[in-house]
């Protein structure tokens, strides 16, 4: 029997965005019931967002016992972005527990201290404005970030939906407490990962394109896949083909 998958979100998500990927999964993982929540996809809100929203701390630690209290021995890993940097490091933590990993858009974190800290004082910056701010304004204001452009028009009403289910004082918490510049880098431990690792890539999205090619590198068991004609967020601009690629990792390893 294969095993569960958990599916982690990326900052400004829920666990509801990844329901196309889902859908798919439904018809090519394997046999699932139309509930999102079937008991063998899991797509936790991440603290600070959504149902999530008000618990605390917000940490990676206490996110790290969330995931481990929320699976059984043994499970297969998915996240994107923000869920994808948190997904490594569960990986690591949790290695005779994570049997596959899955990385869309993901990063290992800043390897420079000085950049780390850099981007701490920006997103305590950014913290303090999202407090400051209504959801809807923020929410509208943070689909214009560069690294999120060219969402076709139905799927970022989706986004913008799936943003409107969280609080301003639960995503400045997010931020602070795993954001790029909160999280330790974890570009000297790739090597360590037990588990087969999948890097799904866009495109478009040349940033992340460059850091999937440096993390595929340093990873022992490890393919690289860029997905055409799409940007940052592929579970969400090409659902079914980031499916395949989840599904996929079981036949070929």
């Amino acid at each position: 029997m294969a095993p569960e998958l958990v599916l982690l979100h990326g900052f400004t998500h829920s666990g509801a965005s990844w329901g196309r990927v889902v859908t798919a999964l439904r018809q090519r993982y394997r046999p699932l019931a139309p509930d999102i929540r079937a008991p063998d996809i899991r797509a936790p809100d991440i603290r600070g967002h959504a149902s999530a929203a008000g618990r605390t701390p917000v940490s990676l630690d206490a996110v790290i016992e969330d995931v481990a209290a929320l699976t059984p021995a043994r499970f297969d890993l998915a996240g994107y972005s923000m869920g994808g940097r948190i997904a490594l490091h569960v990986a690591l933590a949790l290695p005779e527990r994570v049997g596959r990993l899955t990385l869309i858009g993901a990063s290992p974190g800043l390897a420079d201290p000085a950049e780390r800290a850099h981007r701490r004082a920006a997103d305590e910056r950014l913290a303090a404005e999202i407090e400051a701010s209504s959801l809807e304004a923020f929410a509208a204001r943070w689909a214009h970030t560069p690294v999120l452009a060219g969402l076709p028009a139905d799927v970022a009403a989706e986004v913008h939906a799936d943003r409107l289910r969280s609080t301003p004082a639960g995503l400045a918490r997010a931020l602070r407490g795993l954001g790029t510049g909160a999280l330790p880098p974890l570009w000297d431990r790739l090597g360590e990962l037990a588990a087969p690792v999948t890097v799904i890539v866009g495109e478009r999205d040349e940033k992340f394109r460059a850091l999937g090619t440096e993390m595929a590198a340093l990873i022992p068991d490890v393919r690289l896949e860029v997905v055409a004609g799409t940007g940052h967020a592929v579970h969400l601009e090409a659902p079914e083909r980031a499916a395949e690629l989840i599904a996929a990792s079981l036949a070929l390893y």
